[in-house]
């Protein structure tokens, strides 16, 4: 009886221990999302932008979007490996110092300027991209762990609206700031805070995800001797196959011409960096408001009917801008394009979850498809800086001079075509889930990870969690 007591009292005690670290990480975890917020307005919408200003050409732009993108691919699969090694707390704090050091290497860039800048920036971005890739395995794994399952949808969403207001915040803060230092003919200061303000809040970031408290900081993962099988067996599946190419062609297509809408605003249409920066805000802020639509749309008519709607109106996006280069028409067609891009990226989200065999390991499918899409992103980024390096010479050559009144029109029509090419040739082949539909009672949970003006909102998929009963 004596020992049973001490059993309880014992177990109550770890019981209250662990209700004390878990309260004081949780809210750390918060903060960090404060803190980090200033990496993720920085990150994604204004690397283009310091581009163009240090005079990077066509080809060395789309670079910009596809290295970045491919060697982040790469590091997540390197994250497997060094989990042998570290502890994924030691791995977590050491990424985060080291993408604050990087960002702290590019504000020092835009002051010294060498003659070789565009190469040292794209190094640098590859740096960034690639520790953001190695970083959230290994923090989705530690979040994922120790928040309560019937907390998980509350905290990841309250974490979710931190990290967007702030990041608009910072981001329409920062589009002011370069207006301002532009104006004095100070713009490489204005870029060199902005990159400082981003450091300093990764760095805040690294500090913050220190104090916090793994249980398992001790304990060193091992990577699955069968990673390669189960790949190998994923992509034999013919639905999660056709589902991504679908989604990774896409993403190639709109790599095309993504990097080249800031230099139509920037040089072609001369917008001050603040209308820059509200331009990409109107998109933005329309994908956050419409993904509750979408949702509720897509648990009553299904995820694939969403991905048809919104597949089937993103290859006219780019076509829009041919139109118009007045401020309040770029406003509503990024808004347009906001509604339909929020709808594609969490459909595709839920998608990939409604497709997964029962019980297999869906890590294994998220990391193909973004491995996929990384190396399709690139391939379409190359394709675009050729079309862009050339779209002068082509124009004059067929006589569209007049109709392409500016040459940036070139890469918008191409990406046009490879858009509505990959529609036609996957959407018939989009098959509606049917090995596994999700249980009315369980509920993803998704968090906002990076935001982009153009190419939308990317989710991590972070666990599955029981809904709460009304």
């Amino acid at each position: 009886m004596l020992r049973d007591k001490s059993e309880a009292t014992s177990l109550s005690s770890r019981r209250g221990t662990r209700h004390i670290w878990l309260r004081t990480t949780l809210r750390y975890s918060q903060k960090e999302a404060l803190a980090s917020s200033a990496m993720t307005a920085t990150s994604d919408n204004f690397f283009n932008a310091f581009a163009i200003f240090i005079q990077a050409s066509m080809s060395q732009l789309g670079l910009l979007t596809g290295f970045p993108q491919l060697f982040g691919a790469l590091m997540q699969f390197l994250s497997l490996g060094i989990s042998r090694f570290f502890s994924r707390k030691d791995i977590i704090v050491f990424g985060a110092t080291l993408q604050a050091t990087g960002l702290l290497t590019m504000s020092l860039l835009s002051i010294w300027r060498p003659d070789n800048a565009v190469w040292l920036f794209i190094l640098l971005a590859m740096l960034h991209h690639g520790l953001l890739n190695l970083v959230q395995p290994h923090w989705r794994a530690w979040m994922g762990n120790i928040v309560p399952p019937r907390r998980r949808g509350k905290f990841f969403a309250s974490r979710s609206r931190i990290t967007m207001l702030a990041s608009l915040a910072v981001f329409v803060i920062g589009g002011g700031l370069l207006t301002i230092s532009n104006k004095l003919e100070l713009a490489w200061l204005g870029f060199s805070l902005l990159f400082l303000i981003a450091a300093v809040g990764r760095f805040s970031s690294a500090w913050l995800l220190w104090k916090m408290h793994d249980p398992q900081v001790q304990v060193i993962q091992r990577m699955p001797g069968n990673t390669w099988l189960k790949l190998r067996e994923a992509w034999q599946e013919p639905v999660f196959k056709q589902y991504s190419l679908l989604v990774a062609t896409m993403q190639s297509m709109v790599a095309i011409s993504a990097p080249f809408f800031a230099v139509y605003m920037l040089n072609d249409l001369q917008f001050t960096y603040i209308e820059f920066v509200l331009s990409g805000v109107a998109s933005i802020a329309t994908q956050f408001i419409t993904l509750k639509f979408w949702g509720k749309f897509s648990d009553k008519f299904g995820n694939r009917l969403v991905m048809v709607l919104t597949c089937s109106m993103i290859p006219f996006v780019p076509l829009l801008w041919l139109f118009s280069g007045d401020f309040t028409y770029i406003l509503i067609i990024q808004a347009i394009s906001g509604l339909w891009w929020s709808g594609f990226t969490l459909s595709t989200a839920n998608y990939l979850y409604d497709i997964r065999p029962h019980q297999a390991d869906f890590a294994t499918y998220a990391a193909m498809q973004a491995g996929l899409s990384a190396a399709l992103v690139f391939i379409g980024s190359i394709i675009g800086g050729v079309i862009a390096s050339y779209a002068l010479p082509f124009a004059k050559s067929s006589g569209l001079d007049n109709l392409l009144s500016h040459t940036i029109f070139v890469v918008f029509l191409a990406s046009s075509i490879g858009r509505l090419c990959v529609v036609a040739y996957f959407i018939p082949r989009l098959q509606e889930p049917t090995i596994r539909q999700r249980p009315k009672m369980l509920d993803l949970v998704l968090r906002v990870s990076r935001f982009n003006a153009i190419s939308g909102v990317n989710f991590d998929w972070l666990t599955v969690t029981k809904k709460r009963k009304n």
